[in-house]
């Protein structure tokens, strides 16, 4: 019976290392992450940068969405990037309102503004804590974001279109992630283009 429990316990003890070994043989990890707040709504520049005539109302974001991709050079330090994707709808109006003889205010809707924000950042992420089924992390980046405008009038004949390139940032302060040694999700606190709020799932190998 010793001898049977003795062998259980040696069995228990190799697939745990060979667990933690196959945890720390993984250089490569891919995520997808879901954010709000980017900085594409935050700064004034990036909303009609002078490609729409009149002002915008009604405005539909989408939140950010971003593919990540790092490299572990070591257990402390990964490279990496970044790709970001957001979008923004809004009603354009004319500059010009009236009123009705009961005082009532009236705009007319002169158009459809579309924006397209593509965000590409190049970042290094620092591994505080790198654990089986647990870790935490920072991580800070710096890029730029393609912005393009299209605006179509209700007059067929005059459209807009205007592409901008602006510089652009991701710093997470604090990222925790748990799960498997291999999938996992996490959720992070920062400010940048993914979000002052961050979540998702990442895969490594």
């Amino acid at each position: 019976m010793n001898r049977i429990i003795s062998m259980a316990i040696a069995l228990i003890m190799a697939i745990n290392m060979n667990a933690q070994e196959g945890y720390e043989d993984t250089k490569h990890e891919v995520s997808i992450t879901f954010g709000i707040e980017p900085t594409s709504q935050r700064i004034d520049n990036f909303k009609n940068l002078g490609g729409a005539i009149g002002y915008t109302d009604n405005d539909k974001y989408m939140e950010p969405i971003s593919a990540e991709y790092f490299y572990h050079i070591n257990k402390m330090i990964s490279l990496g990037a970044v790709f970001v994707y957001g979008n923004l709808k809004q009603d354009l109006y004319d500059s010009y309102s009236y009123s009705s003889y009961r005082g009532t205010s009236f705009r007319e809707r002169i158009g459809k503004s579309s924006n397209n924000y593509y965000t590409l950042l190049p970042t290094v992420k620092f591994n505080f804590l790198r654990k089986t089924h647990f870790g935490l992390y920072s991580k800070a980046a710096l890029g730029a974001t393609l912005r393009t405008e299209s605006v179509k009038y209700n007059d067929e004949y005059y459209d807009v279109s205007k592409k901008v390139l602006i510089l652009n940032c991701q710093f997470s302060l604090i990222g925790v992630e748990a799960g498997s040694p291999y999938l996992r999700g996490f959720a992070e606190l920062g400010f940048g283009e993914q979000g002052v709020v961050c979540a998702g799932i990442r895969y490594k190998f």
